[in-house]
C-alpha cells in the first residue's frame, strides 16, 4: 500500500509545485506548443486550469476529459444525464459552487482545490446559470454577506434558474437577506425561472414574498438597504422620470394640480421616497384585493359568507368623474396611513409587510372603502356578463373575497420592477389565502410565458387561479403560452377544465391538465356559474395538448370541439382514459384526420386498446405522423399472429413515420423478433427509433434480433435508417454474458439506451403489493 501510496502523493506534490510556479510564467507558459501544453493541463490547479482555457482553445486541446476526471475525483457521484452533458467545465463549477455554498465539499480534500489565488465562490459564480436554495435559506445569508458582495453580482449575470427546495421556517434577518438576494438577482438580474419544490408546510410570509418579488413587486427607497444603503440601481431607475421631455412635464403638472396633492406623478412615481413606499404599499394591497386590479374586466369574486362583492373595473373607474374623485381621495388618504406607519417602523422593515401587503393592508383599507363606491358601481356591474372561464373566483372551498375593489388603486400607477418568465410550484400545498394572492399576482404577470402548478392541492381553489389567469388573458402584452396543471384530485371533468382554460387563452401553445382521482364533490358548483362545457372555443393557437384522465370516459363530444378549434395542434397525449365504445375512437381519428393536419405526434397511454386494432392500423398507416406512442395499452392482449404481422406490414409501408413507441405491451421475445421485419430488404419504412421497454424480453430474444436485423442490414447494404433502440426494464439481467453479446453487437447498429434493472427484485416488489 505504500508502495504504490507514495507515486501519489509525490506527484501531486511535484503537481502543487508546478501550479504555484506558473505565476510568474504564465505568459510564456500559455505560449508552449500544444503537445507540451498537452501534458502540463493536467498539472494544474483549477484556477490555472481556468486561466489556460483560451491557450488550450488556440492549440486545439480540449480540457474535457480533465473537467470530466476533475468530477469523478471531487464529486464522487455520478452526475445525472451524464449523456447529455455538452460542458464538462461549467457542470464542474456550478456543482462546486452549490456544494461550497451549502457547505458539503472542503475545498482542502483535493491539491487541484487549495489555491490561494483561488476565491471558491468567487471564481466559479460566473459559470453558474442554475442554483438550489434549501432548508434554512443558509446559501441565501452567505451570498448577502458584504464580503460575496462581487459574487452576488456575478450571479445576476449569469444565473437564469433559481430554485427553492424542502424550505424551512426562517426568521426575519434571514426573510430580510432573502428579499436582497430576490430582489438582486430577479429585479435587477437575469433569473427568468423560480421554481419552488417539496414545501409539505410552507411558511405562508415565506411563500408570498417569494411569489410577490418574483412577480416584480418590492419596496423600494428606504424601506430596505442593500449593504447598509438603498438599492444603487432602484436609486438609477428612479431617476428615471426626471428627464421627461418640457411637454410630459407640463401635463403632469396639469393633472397633478387637477388631482390636488396625491404626491404622484403622471407615471406613478412619487416625488418622495417615503411617497414612494406608501404608494407601493398601496398597490400592493390592492393586489388582495382582485385578480382583475389591472385589468379592463370585472372582478366577479363572491363572498362565500352568501354576499356579493362589488365589481369594478379599473377602465370604468376612470370613465366616471365622481368614481375618479373618490378614488383620489382615497389614494391620498391610503397614501397618509401608509407613511405614517412607516415611520413607525424605522429605515429598516420586516419583511412581513409583504405579507401585510398582500393580506392585512386589504382588509384595512378596503372595508371602509366600499361603502363609499358600491352604490355608484352598483348600476355598472348589473348588466356585467361572466366570463367565458366559467366558474370565476366564487368563494366555493375558501376562495372568498373578504372586501375589496378592484379600482381603487391601478397597478398602472405602480413601479414595478422586472418579473420571471416562468413560475413552478411542485408538490407546495396552496391554501385560500395564497391561491387568492398567487391569483392576484397572476391577473397582470404580462412578462409570465410558462406556469406550471403540480400537486399543489388546488381542488376548488382552481377556480380561484382561473380567475387570476382570466384576467392576465385581457392583457395585449400578456405572455403566457404554457400552463400545466396536474395534481391527486380535480373538482371538474378533465376535458372542463380544458374548455375553460382555452375559451379564455386561445393564445396558449401548450397545455397540460394531469389528475391522478376524481374528487368525490365533482359537479357541485355554485350556482349561477356557467358550464364551460357549454362555452364555444374560439380559434386557438395550441400546438401541444396533453390531458391524463383520471379514470374517466374519454367522450368525444367534449375532446372533439377542442381539436376542431386546435388547427395547429402538432402533438396530442391521452393518458388514462376509457373508451366507453369503440364509435368514440373512430369520431376520434376522423376529426384528427380532418381538422389537425399539422398533427405530428400522437401518444395513448394506459389506454385499453385491445379491441380496437382497426384504429390502431389506420393510425399506423396515417401519412402525417411522425411519432407514434401505445404505451401501455394491452395491444396483444389475446391478439392473434395475424395482428401482429398486419402491424409489421403496415410500418413498413409508411414512409413517414419516424418513431413508434411500444412499451409494457406484453411483446416478449418471439414478438420482438418479428419486428426485425420491418427493416426488411422490401421495406419502404424511415423508422428511426423503436422503444420496447417494459415487454418482458429475455437475453435470447434480444439476441435473436439482432442477429435478424444484421441480416436485414446487410441485405440492404448498410442503407438503413434506425438509430436509436430503448431497452429500459426487461429481464435482460437474466443471462447477462447472452445480454452483453445482443448488446455489443445492437451498438454497432444504433444508439442502444438501457438499464441495469434488476427484474427478480420487481418482480418480489409487485408480488409484495399484490
Amino acid at each position: 500500500a505504500m508502495a504504490t501510496e507514495r507515486p501519489r502523493s509525490l506527484f501531486a506534490l511535484s503537481a502543487a509545485a508546478v501550479s504555484r510556479s506558473m505565476g510568474a510564467l504564465e505568459r510564456d507558459v500559455w505560449a508552449l506548443p500544444g503537445h507540451l501544453l498537452r501534458g502540463l493541463l493536467p498539472l494544474l490547479t483549477i484556477f490555472r486550469l481556468e486561466r489556460a482555457e483560451d491557450a488550450a482553445r488556440r492549440a486545439g486541446l480540449s480540457t474535457q476529459p480533465i473537467w470530466r476526471q476533475l468530477w469523478d475525483d471531487v464529486m464522487k457521484t455520478r452526475p445525472p444525464n451524464s449523456e447529455n452533458i455538452t460542458c464538462w467545465r461549467k457542470k464542474f463549477l456550478e456543482t462546486f459552487f452549490s456544494n461550497v455554498l451549502h457547505g458539503v465539499l472542503d475545498i482542502s480534500s483535493d491539491w487541484r482545490l487549495n489555491d490561494h489565488h483561488f476565491s471558491p465562490l468567487l471564481h466559479s459564480s460566473p459559470h453558474v446559470s442554475q442554483l438550489t436554495l434549501c432548508n434554512m435559506l443558509q446559501g441565501a445569508v452567505e451570498l448577502t454577506a458584504e464580503h460575496n458582495h462581487k459574487v452576488l453580482e456575478n450571479l445576476a449575470v449569469s444565473l437564469r434558474i433559481l430554485k427553492f427546495q424542502h424550505l424551512l421556517s426562517s426568521d426575519q434577518s434571514i426573510r430580510r437577506s432573502l428579499v436582497l438576494l430576490l430582489h438582486r438577482l430577479i429585479h435587477h438580474g437575469s433569473v427568468s425561472q423560480v421554481s419552488m419544490y417539496s414545501w409539505p408546510v410552507p411558511d405562508t410570509v415565506l411563500l408570498v414574498l417569494i411569489l410577490s418579488m418574483s412577480a416584480g413587486f418590492w419596496r423600494s427607497g428606504n424601506a430596505l438597504a442593500y449593504h447598509g444603503s438603498p438599492c444603487g440601481l432602484c436609486r438609477e431607475q428612479d431617476k428615471a422620470p426626471s428627464q421627461e421631455s418640457a411637454q410630459e412635464q407640463a401635463e403632469r403638472d396639469c393633472d397633478t394640480e387637477r388631482e390636488g396633492s396625491d404626491g404622484e406623478n403622471q407615471n406613478g412615481f412619487p416625488e418622495a421616497p417615503e411617497e414612494a413606499d406608501a404608494h407601493l404599499n398601496s398597490v400592493l394591497s390592492s393586489l388582495r384585493s382582485s385578480p382583475q386590479a389591472s385589468s379592463k374586466g370585472s372582478c366577479d369574486h363572491t363572498s362565500s359568507q352568501g354576499g356579493s362583492s362589488p365589481r369594478c373595473g379599473s377602465g370604468q373607474l376612470s370613465r366616471h368623474p365622481v368614481l375618479r374623485k373618490t378614488r383620489r381621495r382615497l389614494k391620498t388618504a391610503v397614501g397618509r396611513k401608509r407613511r405614517c406607519l412607516r415611520r413607525s417602523r424605522g429605515p429598516y422593515a420586516d419583511p412581513e409587510d409583504l405579507y401585510d401587503f398582500v393580506f392585512t393592508v386589504a382588509r384595512e383599507d378596503n372595508s371602509g372603502l366600499l361603502e363609499k363606491t358600491s352604490t355608484t358601481e352598483g348600476e355598472n356591474t348589473e348588466n356585467r356578463t361572466s366570463s367565458s372561464l366559467g366558474s370565476p373566483c366564487t368563494g366555493h372551498a375558501g376562495c372568498k373575497k373578504r372586501g375589496g375593489h378592484a379600482g381603487i388603486f391601478s397597478p398602472k400607477a405602480a413601479h414595478r420592477f422586472r418579473s420571471v418568465s416562468t413560475l413552478e410550484l411542485f408538490s407546495i400545498p396552496l391554501t385560500g389565502e395564497t391561491c387568492r394572492t398567487l391569483s392576484n399576482l397572476l391577473s397582470s404577470w404580462v412578462t409570465l410565458e410558462n406556469l406550471v402548478l403540480s400537486y399543489n392541492g388546488l381542488d376548488a381553489n382552481i377556480c380561484c387561479i382561473l380567475s387570476g389567469l382570466r384576467a392576465l388573458s385581457r392583457h395585449p402584452d400578456c405572455h403566457l403560452r404554457v400552463l400545466r396543471v396536474s395534481d391527486v384530485f380535480s373538482h371538474m371533468p378533465c376535458m372542463e377544465l380544458v374548455r375553460c382554460i382555452l375559451s379564455a387563452f386561445p393564445r396558449l401553445h401548450t397545455l397540460s391538465v394531469s389528475f391522478d382521482l376524481k374528487n368525490q364533490l365533482e359537479g357541485s358548483r355554485p350556482e349561477g356559474d356557467p358550464s364551460c362545457s357549454e362555452v364555444e372555443i374560439p380559434e386557438s393557437s395550441l400546438e401541444q395538448l396533453e390531458i391524463r384522465f383520471p379514470r374517466e370516459p374519454l367522450h368525444t363530444t367534449f375532446l372533439l370541439p377542442v381539436l376542431k378549434a386546435s388547427k395547429s395542434l402538432q402533438q396530442l397525449s391521452l393518458d388514462s382514459a376509457t373508451l366507453p365504445c369503440s364509435q368514440e375512437l373512430g369520431l376520434l381519428l376522423e376529426v384528427l384526420r380532418e381538422c389537425t393536419p399539422n398533427l405530428k405526434k400522437l401518444s395513448f397511454h394506459d389506454v385499453n386498446l385491445a379491441e380496437h386494432r382497426t384504429e390502431v392500423l389506420l393510425l399506423l398507416q396515417d401519412p402525417v405522423l411522425q411519432e407514434i406512442t401505445f404505451s401501455f395499452c394491452r395491444l396483444f392482449e389475446n391478439s392473434t399472429a395475424e395482428f401482429l404481422s398486419e402491424i409489421i406490414n403496415t410500418v413498413k409501408r409508411n414512409s413517414s413515420l419516424k418513431s413508434l413507441k411500444l412499451p409494457g405491451n406484453r411483446l416478449g421475445n418471439h414478438r420482438l423478433v418479428a419486428l426485425a421485419d420491418i427493416f426488411s430488404e422490401d421495406s419502404s419504412s424511415s423508422l428511426c427509433q423503436l422503444d420496447v421497454s417494459s415487454n418482458c424480453i429475455k437475453p435470447d430474444g434480444l439476441l435473436e434480433f439482432t442477429k435478424k436485423l444484421e441480416g436485414h442490414i446487410q441485405q440492404r447494404g448498410g442503407q438503413i435508417q434506425f438509430t436509436h433502440l430503448r431497452l429500459f426494464q426487461n429481464w435482460l439481467d437474466q443471462d447477462a454474458e447472452t445480454a452483453q453479446e445482443a448488446l455489443r453487437r445492437l451498438k454497432a447498429v444504433c444508439n442502444v439506451v438501457n438499464d441495469s434493472w434488476d427484474s427478480s427484485q420487481a418482480f418480489a416488489d409487485y408480488i409484495s403489493v399484490m
